[in-house]
Protein backbone atom coordinates (compact mmCIF):
# COMPACT_ATOMS: atom_id res chain seq x y z
CA UNK A 1 0.00 0.00 0.00
CA UNK A 2 1.41 3.14 -1.21
CA UNK A 3 1.20 5.66 1.36
CA UNK A 4 0.09 9.28 0.91
CA UNK A 5 1.95 12.37 2.32
CA UNK A 6 1.39 15.19 3.78
CA UNK A 7 1.68 18.49 1.01
CA UNK A 8 5.50 18.71 0.71
CA UNK A 9 6.32 16.70 3.15
CA UNK A 10 9.36 13.93 2.58
CA UNK A 11 7.84 10.65 2.88
CA UNK A 12 8.16 8.47 6.33
CA UNK A 13 9.34 5.08 6.40
CA UNK A 14 7.01 2.63 8.46
CA UNK A 15 7.26 1.78 11.95
CA UNK A 16 9.48 3.34 14.40
CA UNK A 17 13.30 2.74 13.89
CA UNK A 18 14.99 0.12 16.14
CA UNK A 19 16.89 0.37 19.43
CA UNK A 20 18.43 -1.82 21.90
CA UNK A 21 18.67 -2.25 25.39
CA UNK A 22 22.62 -2.93 25.55
CA UNK A 23 23.46 0.44 23.81
CA UNK A 24 20.90 1.97 26.92
CA UNK A 25 22.75 0.16 29.68
CA UNK A 26 20.01 -2.13 30.06
CA UNK A 27 20.25 -5.66 31.67
CA UNK A 28 18.01 -7.04 28.75
CA UNK A 29 17.87 -10.86 29.90
CA UNK A 30 16.55 -9.39 33.64
CA UNK A 31 14.01 -6.69 31.72
CA UNK A 32 12.90 -9.40 29.93
CA UNK A 33 12.45 -11.68 32.49
CA UNK A 34 10.27 -9.51 34.49
CA UNK A 35 8.13 -8.82 31.56
CA UNK A 36 7.99 -12.36 30.76
CA UNK A 37 6.87 -13.18 34.53
CA UNK A 38 4.26 -10.77 34.92
CA UNK A 39 2.67 -11.37 31.08
CA UNK A 40 2.44 -15.47 32.10
CA UNK A 41 1.02 -14.37 35.49
CA UNK A 42 -1.94 -12.87 33.34
CA UNK A 43 -2.06 -15.77 30.80
CA UNK A 44 -2.22 -18.29 33.78
CA UNK A 45 -4.66 -16.30 35.65
CA UNK A 46 -6.95 -16.10 32.99
CA UNK A 47 -6.86 -12.24 32.69
CA UNK A 48 -6.29 -13.03 28.70
CA UNK A 49 -5.51 -15.95 26.67
CA UNK A 50 -2.21 -13.89 24.97
CA UNK A 51 -0.64 -9.86 25.09
CA UNK A 52 1.67 -8.43 23.47
CA UNK A 53 3.93 -4.93 25.02
CA UNK A 54 5.97 -2.70 23.11
CA UNK A 55 7.65 -0.02 24.16
CA UNK A 56 9.56 3.07 22.70
CA UNK A 57 11.97 4.86 24.63
CA UNK A 58 13.58 8.21 23.02
CA UNK A 59 12.23 7.42 19.76
CA UNK A 60 13.23 4.16 19.05
CA UNK A 61 11.40 0.62 19.76
CA UNK A 62 13.67 -1.03 22.41
CA UNK A 63 11.06 -4.24 22.95
CA UNK A 64 8.27 -5.55 21.10
CA UNK A 65 7.01 -9.18 22.38
CA UNK A 66 3.92 -11.35 22.17
CA UNK A 67 2.66 -13.65 24.10
CA UNK A 68 0.31 -16.57 24.47
CA UNK A 69 -2.53 -17.37 22.08
CA UNK A 70 -5.25 -16.27 20.54
CA UNK A 71 -7.49 -18.46 22.57
CA UNK A 72 -7.36 -20.54 25.45
CA UNK A 73 -7.36 -23.75 23.53
CA UNK A 74 -3.72 -22.59 21.80
CA UNK A 75 -3.97 -23.12 18.59
CA UNK A 76 -2.96 -19.72 17.37
CA UNK A 77 0.03 -18.05 18.89
CA UNK A 78 -0.01 -14.68 19.33
CA UNK A 79 2.15 -12.42 16.39
CA UNK A 80 3.76 -9.27 16.87
CA UNK A 81 1.81 -7.94 13.34
CA UNK A 82 -1.81 -9.23 15.11
CA UNK A 83 -4.50 -7.05 15.04
CA UNK A 84 -6.73 -6.21 17.65
CA UNK A 85 -10.11 -4.41 18.65
CA UNK A 86 -8.71 -1.18 20.40
CA UNK A 87 -12.39 -0.30 22.06
CA UNK A 88 -11.70 2.72 24.09
CA UNK A 89 -8.12 3.82 22.53
CA UNK A 90 -10.35 4.48 19.26
CA UNK A 91 -10.96 7.69 21.58
CA UNK A 92 -7.48 9.59 21.38
CA UNK A 93 -6.35 7.31 18.40
CA UNK A 94 -9.23 8.56 15.75
CA UNK A 95 -11.68 10.84 17.24
CA UNK A 96 -8.89 12.96 18.97
CA UNK A 97 -6.64 13.31 15.75
CA UNK A 98 -9.70 14.39 13.84
CA UNK A 99 -10.99 16.99 16.39
CA UNK A 100 -6.97 18.45 16.65
CA UNK A 101 -6.34 18.62 13.34
CA UNK A 102 -9.85 20.79 13.12
CA UNK A 103 -9.02 22.61 16.33
CA UNK A 104 -5.80 23.22 14.81
CA UNK A 105 -6.84 24.69 11.26
CA UNK A 106 -9.67 27.20 13.29
CA UNK A 107 -12.59 24.92 11.82
CA UNK A 108 -13.47 24.23 15.89
CA UNK A 109 -13.51 26.44 18.78
CA UNK A 110 -13.23 24.62 22.41
CA UNK A 111 -14.93 27.10 24.14
CA UNK A 112 -17.71 28.03 21.97
CA UNK A 113 -20.99 25.92 22.74
CA UNK A 114 -20.81 22.55 21.14
CA UNK A 115 -24.25 23.67 19.46
CA UNK A 116 -22.45 25.85 17.21
CA UNK A 117 -21.49 22.65 15.54
CA UNK A 118 -24.25 20.24 16.78
CA UNK A 119 -27.24 21.65 16.33
CA UNK A 120 -29.62 20.11 17.54
CA UNK A 121 -28.24 20.53 21.07
CA UNK A 122 -29.62 24.67 20.44
CA UNK A 123 -33.00 23.42 21.22
CA UNK A 124 -31.67 21.55 24.87
CA UNK A 125 -31.65 24.11 27.49
CA UNK A 126 -29.69 21.56 29.36
CA UNK A 127 -27.05 21.54 26.34
CA UNK A 128 -26.87 24.47 24.69
CA UNK A 129 -24.05 26.14 26.53
CA UNK A 130 -21.91 22.91 26.84
CA UNK A 131 -18.24 23.51 25.48
CA UNK A 132 -16.48 21.17 23.43
CA UNK A 133 -13.37 21.85 26.31
CA UNK A 134 -16.46 20.32 29.10
CA UNK A 135 -17.37 17.28 26.96
CA UNK A 136 -14.05 16.05 25.96
CA UNK A 137 -12.50 16.64 30.00
CA UNK A 138 -15.49 14.71 30.81
CA UNK A 139 -16.73 17.75 32.87
CA UNK A 140 -19.92 18.42 30.86
CA UNK A 141 -21.89 16.17 32.91
CA UNK A 142 -23.62 14.14 30.36
CA UNK A 143 -24.89 10.89 30.87
CA UNK A 144 -21.71 8.00 30.82
CA UNK A 145 -23.50 5.65 28.21
CA UNK A 146 -26.78 4.83 26.71
CA UNK A 147 -27.24 1.08 25.57
CA UNK A 148 -28.35 1.14 22.42
CA UNK A 149 -28.83 -2.78 21.98
CA UNK A 150 -31.76 -2.88 24.50
CA UNK A 151 -33.59 -1.04 21.32
CA UNK A 152 -32.72 -3.48 19.17
CA UNK A 153 -33.83 -6.41 21.43
CA UNK A 154 -36.82 -7.86 22.92
CA UNK A 155 -37.07 -11.40 24.87
CA UNK A 156 -37.85 -13.05 21.40
CA UNK A 157 -34.61 -12.07 20.01
CA UNK A 158 -33.40 -8.93 17.87
CA UNK A 159 -36.09 -6.81 16.22
CA UNK A 160 -36.77 -6.52 12.62
CA UNK A 161 -37.59 -3.53 12.53
CA UNK A 162 -34.21 -2.46 13.64
CA UNK A 163 -31.66 -5.70 12.35
CA UNK A 164 -31.85 -7.95 9.47
CA UNK A 165 -30.16 -10.49 8.63
CA UNK A 166 -29.47 -9.79 4.93
CA UNK A 167 -28.74 -5.88 3.29
CA UNK A 168 -31.51 -4.49 1.75
CA UNK A 169 -32.15 -0.60 0.54
CA UNK A 170 -32.83 0.33 4.01
CA UNK A 171 -30.59 -2.17 5.89
CA UNK A 172 -27.34 -0.96 4.62
CA UNK A 173 -24.80 -0.91 8.03
CA UNK A 174 -23.65 -4.03 9.15
CA UNK A 175 -22.94 -4.52 12.15
CA UNK A 176 -21.73 -7.78 11.76
CA UNK A 177 -22.41 -10.88 9.09
CA UNK A 178 -25.82 -11.30 8.84
CA UNK A 179 -26.61 -8.70 11.30
CA UNK A 180 -27.55 -5.67 8.90
CA UNK A 181 -28.61 -2.19 11.31
CA UNK A 182 -31.64 -0.05 9.98
CA UNK A 183 -30.06 2.83 8.32
CA UNK A 184 -32.34 5.37 9.98
CA UNK A 185 -31.42 3.98 13.23
CA UNK A 186 -28.30 6.09 13.63
CA UNK A 187 -31.04 8.83 14.16
CA UNK A 188 -32.82 7.29 16.48
CA UNK A 189 -29.36 6.90 18.37
CA UNK A 190 -28.65 10.83 17.73
CA UNK A 191 -32.22 11.41 19.00
CA UNK A 192 -31.70 9.83 22.40
CA UNK A 193 -28.13 11.73 23.16
CA UNK A 194 -29.46 14.44 22.29
CA UNK A 195 -32.57 14.22 25.07
CA UNK A 196 -30.04 12.54 27.03
CA UNK A 197 -29.98 14.08 30.84
CA UNK A 198 -27.58 16.41 32.02
CA UNK A 199 -26.71 16.64 35.47
CA UNK A 200 -26.36 20.08 37.23
CA UNK A 201 -23.31 19.48 39.53
CA UNK A 202 -20.46 19.99 37.29
CA UNK A 203 -18.22 17.33 38.40
CA UNK A 204 -15.93 14.68 36.41
CA UNK A 205 -18.16 12.33 34.80
CA UNK A 206 -16.32 9.62 32.07
CA UNK A 207 -18.85 9.86 29.19
CA UNK A 208 -18.56 8.39 26.05
CA UNK A 209 -21.84 9.06 23.99
CA UNK A 210 -20.69 12.73 22.63
CA UNK A 211 -18.02 10.44 20.84
CA UNK A 212 -20.37 8.74 18.62
CA UNK A 213 -21.57 12.06 17.61
CA UNK A 214 -17.98 13.37 16.19
CA UNK A 215 -17.84 11.13 13.16
CA UNK A 216 -20.64 13.32 11.77
CA UNK A 217 -19.69 16.52 12.95
CA UNK A 218 -16.27 15.58 11.31
CA UNK A 219 -17.94 15.12 8.01
CA UNK A 220 -20.01 18.19 8.59
CA UNK A 221 -17.28 20.08 9.07
CA UNK A 222 -15.05 18.78 6.30
CA UNK A 223 -17.28 17.08 3.91
CA UNK A 224 -15.87 13.71 4.10
CA UNK A 225 -16.72 10.54 5.91
CA UNK A 226 -14.66 10.31 9.15
CA UNK A 227 -12.64 7.30 8.39
CA UNK A 228 -11.52 8.26 4.93
CA UNK A 229 -10.69 11.72 6.00
CA UNK A 230 -8.74 9.94 9.05
CA UNK A 231 -7.22 7.93 6.53
CA UNK A 232 -5.93 11.08 4.21
CA UNK A 233 -4.76 13.52 6.95
CA UNK A 234 -3.15 11.10 9.81
CA UNK A 235 -3.06 7.60 9.12
CA UNK A 236 -1.80 7.44 5.66
CA UNK A 237 0.85 10.53 6.75
CA UNK A 238 2.55 8.10 9.23
CA UNK A 239 1.96 5.09 7.24
CA UNK A 240 -0.22 3.28 9.32
CA UNK A 241 -1.47 0.77 7.33
CA UNK A 242 -3.56 -1.64 9.87
CA UNK A 243 -4.79 1.48 11.62
CA UNK A 244 -8.56 1.45 11.24
CA UNK A 245 -12.27 0.86 11.15
CA UNK A 246 -13.50 -2.16 10.00
CA UNK A 247 -10.47 -4.72 9.21
CA UNK A 248 -12.98 -7.62 8.00
CA UNK A 249 -13.60 -6.04 5.03
CA UNK A 250 -10.92 -3.14 4.50
CA UNK A 251 -7.94 -5.65 5.14
CA UNK A 252 -9.54 -9.51 4.77
CA UNK A 253 -6.63 -11.38 5.18
CA UNK A 254 -5.21 -9.38 8.49
CA UNK A 255 -4.96 -11.83 11.31
CA UNK A 256 -7.41 -9.64 14.12
CA UNK A 257 -7.27 -11.07 17.58
CA UNK A 258 -11.05 -12.33 18.68
CA UNK A 259 -12.67 -10.61 21.27
CA UNK A 260 -16.06 -11.80 23.16
CA UNK A 261 -17.84 -15.44 22.68
CA UNK A 262 -21.23 -13.41 22.18
CA UNK A 263 -24.41 -14.66 23.16
CA UNK A 264 -26.57 -11.40 23.35
CA UNK A 265 -26.00 -9.84 19.61
CA UNK A 266 -24.09 -11.73 17.30
CA UNK A 267 -24.08 -15.29 18.99
CA UNK A 268 -20.84 -16.47 17.29
CA UNK A 269 -16.69 -15.40 18.44
CA UNK A 270 -16.70 -11.80 17.27
CA UNK A 271 -13.42 -11.72 15.35
CA UNK A 272 -12.97 -8.67 12.87
CA UNK A 273 -16.12 -7.07 13.79
CA UNK A 274 -16.35 -3.99 16.73
CA UNK A 275 -16.84 -5.98 20.35
CA UNK A 276 -18.69 -2.55 21.79
CA UNK A 277 -22.69 -3.07 20.29
CA UNK A 278 -23.25 0.80 20.04
CA UNK A 279 -20.38 1.14 17.57
CA UNK A 280 -21.15 -1.90 15.68
CA UNK A 281 -25.19 -0.46 15.49
CA UNK A 282 -23.60 2.61 13.70
CA UNK A 283 -21.99 -0.02 11.17
CA UNK A 284 -18.55 -0.01 12.94
CA UNK A 285 -17.29 3.06 12.18
CA UNK A 286 -17.57 5.46 15.76
CA UNK A 287 -15.42 8.00 17.23
CA UNK A 288 -16.27 5.73 20.73
CA UNK A 289 -14.91 2.48 19.56
CA UNK A 290 -14.34 0.39 16.33
CA UNK A 291 -11.01 1.11 15.30
CA UNK A 292 -8.64 -1.53 15.04
CA UNK A 293 -5.01 -2.00 14.82
CA UNK A 294 -1.35 -3.12 15.61
CA UNK A 295 1.10 -2.46 17.74
CA UNK A 296 3.25 -0.73 15.67
CA UNK A 297 0.72 1.54 14.34
CA UNK A 298 -0.11 2.40 17.95
CA UNK A 299 3.77 3.45 18.92
CA UNK A 300 4.17 5.48 15.77
CA UNK A 301 0.71 7.37 16.83
CA UNK A 302 1.88 8.02 20.30
CA UNK A 303 5.62 8.76 19.56
CA UNK A 304 3.95 11.63 17.21
CA UNK A 305 1.54 12.74 20.63
CA UNK A 306 4.66 12.89 22.41
CA UNK A 307 6.46 14.56 20.01
CA UNK A 308 2.90 17.06 19.75
CA UNK A 309 1.65 16.24 16.51
CA UNK A 310 5.21 15.83 15.01
CA UNK A 311 7.28 12.44 13.43
CA UNK A 312 10.25 12.03 12.31
CA UNK A 313 10.27 15.83 11.05
CA UNK A 314 6.74 15.75 9.48
CA UNK A 315 4.35 17.71 11.07
CA UNK A 316 1.15 15.90 11.33
CA UNK A 317 -1.18 18.25 13.89
CA UNK A 318 -0.39 22.07 15.33
CA UNK A 319 2.01 21.89 18.56
CA UNK A 320 0.27 24.18 20.74
CA UNK A 321 -3.06 21.77 19.92
CA UNK A 322 -1.93 18.76 20.79
CA UNK A 323 -0.31 20.76 24.14
CA UNK A 324 -3.15 21.82 25.38
CA UNK A 325 -5.17 18.87 24.38
CA UNK A 326 -2.86 16.57 26.58
CA UNK A 327 -3.06 19.42 29.38
CA UNK A 328 -5.33 18.97 32.79
CA UNK A 329 -8.38 20.94 32.06
CA UNK A 330 -9.75 21.22 35.17
CA UNK A 331 -7.66 20.54 38.08
CA UNK A 332 -9.88 22.26 40.60
CA UNK A 333 -12.34 19.98 40.06
CA UNK A 334 -10.54 16.69 41.20
CA UNK A 335 -10.76 16.07 37.42
CA UNK A 336 -7.40 14.15 36.36
CA UNK A 337 -9.04 14.38 32.39
CA UNK A 338 -6.99 16.46 29.60
CA UNK A 339 -9.35 16.66 26.37
CA UNK A 340 -10.23 12.61 25.50
CA UNK A 341 -6.65 12.27 26.97
CA UNK A 342 -6.41 9.96 30.19
CA UNK A 343 -3.95 11.67 32.48
CA UNK A 344 -1.93 10.33 35.87
CA UNK A 345 -3.77 10.07 39.09
CA UNK A 346 -3.31 13.66 40.93
CA UNK A 347 -0.08 13.10 43.32
CA UNK A 348 0.65 9.78 41.13
CA UNK A 349 4.21 10.06 41.99
CA UNK A 350 3.60 9.65 45.82
CA UNK A 351 1.28 7.00 45.82
CA UNK A 352 2.17 3.11 45.58
CA UNK A 353 1.95 1.19 43.02
CA UNK A 354 -1.34 -0.58 44.06
CA UNK A 355 -2.95 2.43 44.30
CA UNK A 356 -1.58 4.63 41.23
CA UNK A 357 -2.68 5.03 38.23
CA UNK A 358 -0.64 4.78 35.59
CA UNK A 359 2.90 3.63 36.68
CA UNK A 360 3.84 5.70 39.58
CA UNK A 361 6.79 7.01 37.84
CA UNK A 362 5.01 7.94 34.56
CA UNK A 363 4.96 12.02 34.69
CA UNK A 364 2.59 14.48 35.24
CA UNK A 365 3.15 15.57 31.89
CA UNK A 366 2.20 11.85 30.14
CA UNK A 367 -1.57 10.73 28.88
CA UNK A 368 -2.85 8.22 27.07
CA UNK A 369 -6.03 5.97 27.27
CA UNK A 370 -7.38 2.14 28.11
CA UNK A 371 -9.52 -0.06 26.46
CA UNK A 372 -12.05 -1.66 27.35
CA UNK A 373 -11.13 -4.96 25.33
CA UNK A 374 -7.78 -5.12 27.60
CA UNK A 375 -5.77 -2.14 25.82
CA UNK A 376 -3.68 0.63 27.18
CA UNK A 377 -1.35 3.40 25.31
CA UNK A 378 0.50 5.70 26.94
CA UNK A 379 2.93 8.76 25.93
CA UNK A 380 5.66 10.56 28.14
CA UNK A 381 7.19 13.19 26.42
CA UNK A 382 9.09 14.09 29.87
CA UNK A 383 10.75 10.92 29.65
CA UNK A 384 10.04 10.44 25.80
CA UNK A 385 8.74 6.51 26.61
CA UNK A 386 6.12 4.89 24.68
CA UNK A 387 3.91 1.98 26.48
CA UNK A 388 1.72 -0.29 24.54
CA UNK A 389 0.18 -3.13 26.39
CA UNK A 390 -2.69 -5.02 23.85
CA UNK A 391 -4.50 -7.62 25.09
CA UNK A 392 -8.44 -9.55 24.15
CA UNK A 393 -8.85 -9.93 28.01
CA UNK A 394 -13.09 -9.78 27.18
CA UNK A 395 -12.42 -13.54 25.91
CA UNK A 396 -13.98 -15.37 26.22
CA UNK A 397 -16.26 -13.25 28.12
CA UNK A 398 -15.97 -9.15 29.73
CA UNK A 399 -16.53 -10.90 33.05
CA UNK A 400 -13.03 -11.89 32.93
CA UNK A 401 -11.73 -8.63 34.94
CA UNK A 402 -8.76 -10.51 36.37
CA UNK A 403 -6.20 -7.83 34.26
CA UNK A 404 -8.20 -5.22 36.40
CA UNK A 405 -7.32 -6.82 39.66
CA UNK A 406 -4.28 -7.74 39.14
CA UNK A 407 -3.14 -4.29 38.28
CA UNK A 408 -0.79 -5.98 35.16
CA UNK A 409 -0.95 -3.01 33.06
CA UNK A 410 0.32 -0.23 35.49
CA UNK A 411 2.89 -2.82 36.95
CA UNK A 412 4.35 -3.86 33.36
CA UNK A 413 4.80 -0.05 32.88
CA UNK A 414 6.77 0.87 35.94
CA UNK A 415 9.16 -1.86 35.09
CA UNK A 416 10.11 0.06 32.07
CA UNK A 417 10.39 3.21 33.79
CA UNK A 418 12.50 1.58 36.33
CA UNK A 419 15.16 0.02 33.98
CA UNK A 420 15.29 2.96 31.65
CA UNK A 421 14.69 6.39 33.41
CA UNK A 422 17.00 5.41 36.05
CA UNK A 423 20.24 4.71 33.30
CA UNK A 424 22.68 7.48 32.83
Amino acid sequence: MAHSQVPGSKSIPPGLPEGSLASLGVDSAALHHRVDSLVHLGIESEAFPGAQVLVAFQGKRIFHKAYGFHTYDSLWPTRESDVYDLASVTKIAAALPALMKLTGEGQLDLDAPFSDYWRPWKRRRDKRNLTLREILAHQAGLEPYIVFLSDVRSRQGLRRRFVRESPSAGFRREAYPNRYVRNRFVRKMYRKINRSQVSREKTYRYSGLAFLLFPQLVEDLTGEPFDAYLRKHIYDPLGLDHLGFLPARRQPGSVVVPTEADSIFRNDLTRGWVHDENAALMGGVSGNAGLFGTAADLAVLMECYSNYGKYRGVRILDSATVREFARVQFPDNDNRRGLGFDKPLPDNASLPLQEAYPAPLASPRSFGHSGFTGTFVWADPENQLVFIFLSNRVYPSREHRQLYELGLRKRLQQVFYEALISTP
